[in-house]
């Protein structure tokens, strides 16, 4: 915009520069002419009075060494009674153009060698007409005339250059504005909500600016009134959990005891993770720096024990693969562990008892793949089941565990895909990019599959990894 507005200032004063001085660039040769062929008029009268009264070659000699340069003037004297015809100083004129100017008896301009003859016919006292010839040199007819468009070329190149500053200065006090506008967006869509733009510039722009600001603050204000609404709401699970806490300690001694406990006190701290982080306004899933995150490995064997008692007591079949080594990724152990409930706990919810499953994680160069596998009737529209707020349509199904899990895969640059397990039921495969670069698409054909081994009771799940991670 700012370089627009230049060549349009450019263009235009451009045009007016040429469109003025063009014409008074004629005007100035015309002017120097005028100026030079009017002094050869004066040269000329001077001497017709003298002619008037003698044509005496010696008098009208220093007649004409008195009115001019006797090398730029010559007088011309036609033959009369008794006497012939008379040519004082230097002939230039031809002799056809001398002749014309006597008949018609007015004067006249002749062009010759070095520049332009003016010929005055003056009238002598015996009825012959003389003719006057004074020489204009070309340097006289063009004197100043060089210096002038000079002049002309400097005034209109400095107009053009003034031109541009102030274009140029116009257009900085246009854009400068409608930068800081963009970046301000650019800053505040990247979560800076603190991204505020100074309302100044043209008055559209300023108003731009209070727009944006306005907006700003409503979102911020919005955003803090959904932590507000998040922590007030867990914070009423106080209650319920309590009163579980409570009845968890009188069941005594022995596994389910403890792992309801157990479960109690994590339900606990999620809830209190959910109320600090909805105050602080903080994010969970991304690490920051080298060193950061968990060993996925672990986690996952875990979550595996803590789910193995609820699978026992519903003869699940149930297998881990590729948890026996650490295994980095760049996620907070927390934010692992709730996606792994999340899937496992759809596995539980939402297939019959006796329904198999197993996780399996697979460790790659630049990236983690965590295939979570069940034997169940499988999800119809896997891309309705992705949809926050939607689920899969049964009951009980939204679809926020899915979402967590899609949250936590792109906050890495992965994703989440959902498919068909070998066990003919559900499997979603979670891509947990390592470096943070996004995952090139994935090539159709190669998609994780689960098999069962050899054996009575034993899964394992195996990924078809395509030929080089992305």
């Amino acid at each position: 915009m700012r370089w627009a507005l230049v060549k349009v200032s450019l263009a235009v004063t451009a045009m007016v520069v040429v469109a003025f001085a063009v014409p008074l660039g004629l005007v100035i040769r015309e002017m120097a002419r005028d100026r030079a062929f009017s002094n050869a008029e004066r040269e000329a009268a001077a001497v017709a009075p003298a002619l008037s009264i003698t044509t005496d070659r010696d008098q009208l000699e220093r007649v004409v060494a008195s009115a001019g340069s006797d090398a730029a003037m010559a007088v011309h004297i036609p033959a009369g009674d008794g006497s012939g015809a008379l040519d004082i100083g230097e002939r230039r004129a031809a002799a056809e153009d001398i002749a014309a100017v006597r008949k018609l008896g007015r004067a006249s301009t002749s062009t010759v060698s070095g520049g332009s003859a003016l010929l005055q016919p003056v009238a002598l006292s015996t009825g012959e007409i003389a003719v006057v010839e004074v020489f204009v040199p070309e340097s006289e007819v063009t004197n100043g005339v060089g210096t002038a468009w000079a002049v002309l070329a400097g005034v209109g190149v400095a107009l053009i250059l003034g031109s541009v500053a102030v274009a140029d200065r116009l257009g900085v006090r246009m854009v400068r504005p409608a930068q800081r506008l963009v970046e301000g967006a650019h800053e505040l869509g990247e979560g800076k909500l603190g991204a505020r733009v100074p309302e100044e510039g043209p008055n559209e722009l300023r108003l731009a600016a209070v727009a944006f600001n306005s907006m700003a603050d409503q979102v911020v204000q919005l955003l803090a009134n959904e932590r507000e609404l998040a922590a007030d709401l867990s914070h009423r699970l106080r209650t319920p959990l309590t009163v579980l806490r409570l009845n968890a300690a009188s069941l005594g001694d022995g596994p389910a005891a403890e792992q309801t406990r157990a479960a109690v006190e994590q339900l606990e701290r999620e809830v209190d993770t959910i109320i600090r982080t909805a105050r602080d306004a903080k994010p969970q899933t991304a690490a920051a720096g080298p060193g950061a995150g968990c060993d996925a490995a672990e986690v996952v064997r875990e979550r595996m024990a803590f789910w193995s008692a609820l699978a026992e007591d519903e003869g699940r079949t149930w297998r881990v693969a590729g948890a026996d080594r650490p295994v980095r990724i760049p996620v907070a152990r927390a934010d692992l562990a709730a996606a792994l409930d999340a899937l496992l706990g759809n596995v539980f919810r939402h297939t019959a008892e006796g329904t198999a499953f197993a996780v399996d994680v697979h460790n790659g160069e630049d990236a983690v793949i965590v295939l979570v596998s069940d034997a169940g009737p499988g999800i119809p529209d896997p891309e309705r089941a992705m949809a926050r707020g939607r689920g899969s349509g049964s009951d009980g199904s939204t679809g926020l565990g899915l979402d967590i899990v899609r949250r936590l895969a792109e906050s890495t640059g992965g994703d989440v895909r959902i498919g068909s397990s070998v066990l003919g039921g559900t499997e979603v495969r979670i891509w947990l990019q390592l470096d943070g670069r996004e995952r090139a698409p994935r090539r159709r054909g190669h998609r994780g599959t689960v098999r069962r081994r050899r054996g009575p009771g034993r899964l394992t799940a195996s990924f078809n990894r395509p030929r080089s991670l992305p």
